[in-house]
């Protein structure tokens, strides 16, 4: 892993020892907001900062104006950013945006490590969570999909490179995965952001398209038009997550819209 991911590895441990999540808890959450593909979509998402690009948001932003914008535009998730240390995130974010769209599901965004962390998601009311390939052996990761499965999240599964890729397609070998994800609810992301210089490296997308499993694959970083939805399209993936273009627009949900548009217009030439 990358100094930066060995970090945020390190924080989020810290946080997992202390984190207590009550069956109760779990079982009084929001309900599950099924994850419904179309040709092609959009995952936005809310973070306060970015160790890239600084701070994207002012202190009084309204989180949940900005995901009903969100879902005005279209967008088939929102990503809540929760990760406190380089992001300025918090769960409080996700249970608000989880509150303000009932009807689209949330998904937590976060380095996570272990299963309690996707309970606490659960809890506040997300319906799916990003898992880091890199981040977790093959036994904590199966055990951390098992975990969001059960509860019936949809997971991200994200890559950086063509080794991260080749542990998600072993993965994709057991039957229950590979089910999941022919069903949309197992998402396969690249992400495009260099953890060393924090550079977005677009060529990645296209150089890993080979070894791209059979799933719904997502574009991450990097997408800020479009244009850049239509070439993510082109390319193969089925979805882009989109954050700090989003999070800088004036208009939103037109930027959701227009994307979902161009993607979808050039998978059908």
């Amino acid at each position: 892993m990358s100094d930066f991911l060995d970090n945020m590895a390190a924080n989020s441990a810290e946080r997992a020892s202390k984190a207590r999540v009550s069956d109760v808890e779990v079982a009084s959450a929001p309900p599950v907001v099924p994850l419904s593909l179309s040709q092609f979509d959009v995952i936005a998402e809310i973070k306060e900062q970015s160790p890239a690009e600084g701070a994207l948001a002012a202190a009084d932003h309204d989180r949940s104006q900005q995901a009903q914008q969100y879902v005005q535009g279209g967008a088939a998730a929102i990503s809540v950013l929760t990760e406190p240390s380089r992001f300025a995130g918090e769960l409080q974010h996700l249970r608000e945006v989880a509150a303000a769209v009932p009807n689209t599901p949330v998904m937590r965004k976060d380095f996570l490590v272990e299963p309690v962390q996707i309970l606490e998601a659960r809890a506040a009311g997300a319906s799916g969570v990003l898992l880091i390939t890199t981040m977790l052996e093959d036994a904590k990761l199966a055990e951390m999909l098992d975990c969001a499965f059960d509860h019936s999240m949809f997971v991200l599964l994200e890559a950086f490179d063509a080794h991260d890729l080749e542990r998600t397609s072993t993965l994709l070998e057991r039957p229950a995965f590979q089910s999941l994800a022919q069903q949309g609810q197992l998402l396969v992301g690249v992400n495009t952001r260099n953890l060393r210089s924090l550079e977005v490296e677009t060529e990645r997308l296209k150089n890993l398209v080979p070894l791209l499993p059979d799933a719904k694959c997502v574009a991450e970083s990097g997408m800020y038009t479009a244009d850049d939805a239509a070439d993510a399209a082109q390319a193969g993936y089925h979805l882009v997550l989109v954050g700090s273009a989003l999070m800088r627009s004036d208009d939103p949900a037109a930027l959701v819209a227009a994307m979902r548009s161009a993607g979808s217009a050039r998978i059908a030439a």
